[in-house]
């Protein structure tokens, strides 16, 4: 049922990084939008995380068929989806329906992945939590390696309303594959207690968890910081062209499958503790080429194509481990609250980040600014490097609910 389940995610994976590419391109090409409407178009995806990722954390854990929410989910979103080039054949497209259908898509993936925690756990014993997230984040790493060149294609040939065809049907085939598994799900959770407020309380009173959801909430803050200004940094100051900078991106993205092969055997050998603070230190360290890059044209490639390459491993090796050790620190009752609440802190801190890196950036100059954020967010270890994760050797048992 694993098999079924982890093929379901892998579609969708490359569905998403079609959608990512045509949904802006849209915007741009057909409703001539401009910076403030693209912004407009990011939030309209994001504010869903902020505004309902803890309402529906505390609600599908009160639900017994959390894979039915997931394939509602998945059927939502083929169907918004469609109607974007179903609006542009009639010509009917406008700005505020791409507004609209970005809200709504983010809407229904926030209830698709506080439902995700749980059906993983019922279809995935303890001992392999680790394999099965290496597997999913290698379909993710895939995804992001060839998924915009795939959409880059799609667009080209059959134009931007089109291609999101393929991403609606991408979740039709994830539909179906999560049809087709018949799990043993975790029981609705009863009784008193049942609230946000518990999902919250859950995190900040269990050590590990709260020390791990710190760690990546700073991580998390000055990446965003740093990624606000790293294309621009990239174009004006160092000079690269959209094609080089986008081929150093596509290449040094490659890291993160290599990164998703070899965390299952590092664990293993090294434990789970020393693994999780060696990709909080992997994932941010290796941006710190990025102020440093500079001199002739292929040098700065060089060091920003392992900038880009060494940080795809660390991010991989972290998420893999995080997942990991969240999933098994968290009674199953509590899986759906607990994913709500990670969700809101961690994209939450997303758009603050961009808005302090724009910040900095205009007051302090955009190298200075790309320094903060890469120091900044190698302080996210010291979180857990001062708790009981770096004791880990395996992963936990289940905190107190």
């Amino acid at each position: 049922m694993f098999r079924r389940y982890w093929s379901a995610q892998t579609v969708s994976y490359f569905g998403d990084e079609i959608s990512t590419l045509a949904l802006p391109l849209l915007a741009v090409l057909i409703t001539d939008a401009g910076p403030a409407q693209m912004g407009y178009l990011t939030a309209a995806a994001l504010a869903p995380n902020l505004l309902f990722s803890l309402v529906a954390g505390a609600w599908a854990d009160r639900l017994h068929h959390k894979r039915r929410l997931m394939i509602l989910s998945d059927l939502g979103r083929a169907l918004l989806l469609a109607t974007v080039p179903a609006a542009y054949l009639l010509d009917l497209l406008t700005l505020p329906q791409l507004y609209a259908v970005a809200f709504a898509m983010g809407t229904l993936a926030v209830l698709f992945e506080v439902a995700r925690g749980p059906l993983f756990v019922s279809l995935v014993d303890r001992p392999d939590y680790v394999d099965a997230n290496t597997l999913i984040n290698g379909s993710r790493a895939m995804a992001l390696v060839a998924g915009p060149s795939i959409g880059g294609v799609l667009v080209q040939l059959v134009t931007a309303p089109i291609a999101l065809v393929v991403d609606a049907v991408s979740y039709l085939v994830s539909a179906y594959f999560l049809g087709r598994i018949r799990p043993t799900e975790p029981a609705p959770a009863r009784g008193r207690g049942l609230g946000i407020a518990a999902g919250l309380r859950f995190i900040a009173r269990t050590p590990m968890m709260r020390a791990i959801v710190l760690g990546t909430t700073t991580v998390n803050l000055f990446n965003f910081m740093f990624a606000a200004l790293f294309v621009l940094y990239a174009t004006r100051d160092l000079h690269l062209s959209p094609g080089l900078l986008g081929a150093v991106l596509g290449g040094g993205a490659v890291g993160g499958l290599l990164g998703a092969a070899v965390t299952g055997r590092l664990t293993r050998r090294f434990g789970i503790g020393p693994i999780l603070i060696a990709g909080f230190v992997l994932f941010p360290a290796p941006l710190l080429l990025v102020p440093l890059a500079g001199g002739p044209t292929p040098m700065v490639l060089g060091m920003l194509f392992a900038a880009e390459f060494l940080c795809a491993i660390g991010v991989m090796m972290l998420d893999i481990v995080t997942g990991s050790v969240q999933t098994a620190l968290t009674p199953e009752s509590m899986l759906a609250r607990a994913t709500g609440v990670r969700r809101t802190i961690n994209y939450g801190i997303r758009p603050i980040g961009a808005l302090l890196g724009g910040a900095l950036g205009a007051a302090l100059g955009v190298r200075e600014a790309l320094w903060i954020a890469t120091v900044g967010a190698l302080a996210g270890v010291l979180w857990v490097l001062f708790s009981p994760v770096r004791r880990l050797r395996d992963l936990p048992e289940p905190a107190d609910g």
